[in-house]
């Protein structure tokens, strides 16, 4: 079959390769499943160049999200997202998966929509409720909102009946926010957000504030945080790995609160199977839908990689094998 691959290390135009690779075998417990979309998320630039916490060892192929079907076994022919484990990700015709990490989809949500309801839909969940207990009418700051992260924690915010404060760059991506539901939006190239949040919130301070960028937006954050605020570090889209000094979160009351989500598939995979069925009720009733910009064929993963990696995308961009 094939499968993009990682041979070297740098940006994913120049290193990655579509290229022959044998046909996985599932051992015994395991879930063949044929990829008919696949859902790209900023993790996969940061692998290729190196930069992601986690480091598989050359060749691997990157993709974490994927929509299918199980190929064969009892379980031939279910409707499936899953979450491939590297080096054999699921940038590819067909991948190797546990059972675990293997969810069942409605028949009646579209591919690409499904491809993109686990990473950052899950982590949106688990880190607005599990890590953050966000409460209705509290008001959340979503950072990057009009991304694949932002824009499901908009969502999910929304869901949970919060007031949304979101940050952007340039208007069309404020429009998005907007679309998305947040009851502000501030266009960071523009203006500064503190002033803005502590505007809206009264001088209170957001109560939640979701942050995958980190850097100068983390140290900002730090300064429109509410009392017993919670500042969610999902991840550093920025560039930079912000300190946080201990003696700041005391005096002004605040937590700082870590999210690694892929660290739930060991630590407590029953929370991701909870959390799947939550946002699948979610979207049955309407209250979050995936906002895909692109699905584009395969063929195109090291462009659509490199957009996304300098952040000319909006939302998820999906690729799609031919159909199953």
């Amino acid at each position: 079959m094939k499968a993009w691959q990682v041979t070297r290390l740098g940006e994913p135009a120049d290193v990655l390769e579509w290229t022959d690779v044998p046909q996985p075998s599932a051992p015994e417990g395991a879930l063949r499943v044929a990829v008919e979309a696949v859902a790209l998320n900023f993790p996969d630039v940061l692998l290729c160049r190196g930069e992601y916490q986690d480091k598989p060892a050359l060749p691997f192929t990157p993709g974490a999200e994927v929509c299918g079907r199980i190929v064969d076994g009892p379980r031939a022919g279910e409707r499936v997202l899953a979450a491939p484990e590297l080096p054999y990700g699921g940038l590819a015709e067909q991948v190797v998966v546990a059972p675990h990490r293997v969810f069942v989809i409605p028949d009646d949500m579209p591919a690409e929509k499904a491809a993109s309801m686990l990473i950052t839909y899950q982590t949106g969940y688990v880190g607005l409720h599990t890590r953050a207990r966000l409460q209705p009418g509290e008001w959340l700051l979503v950072h990057a909102g009009a991304g694949g992260v932002g824009s499901a924690a908009i969502q999910i915010g929304r869901a949970a009946g919060a007031r949304v404060i979101a940050t952007a760059g340039g208007p069309d991506k404020v429009q998005v926010c907007r679309d998305l539901g947040a009851e502000v939006v501030v266009d960071y190239l523009a203006e500064d957000f503190v002033p803005v949040v502590k505007e809206v919130t009264g001088g209170a301070g957001a109560d939640v504030i979701y942050d995958s960028v980190g850097g100068d937006v983390f140290d900002k954050s730090r300064r429109c945080v509410a009392f017993e605020g919670r500042i969610v570090v999902v991840g550093f889209a920025g560039g930079r790995i912000a300190q946080a000094p201990t003696n700041h979160a005391l005096i002004k009351n605040y937590s700082v609160v870590g999210l690694y989500w892929g660290l739930y598939h060991v630590k407590n995979p029953a929370v991701i199977a909870s959390t799947h069925e939550r946002l699948v009720e979610l979207w049955h009733k309407g209250l979050v839908d995936p906002l895909v910009s692109e699905v584009l064929p395969m063929s195109a993963a090291p462009s659509a990689l490199a957009n996304l990696g300098d952040r000319r995308t909006v939302g998820k961009v999906v690729l799609v094998n031919n159909p199953i």
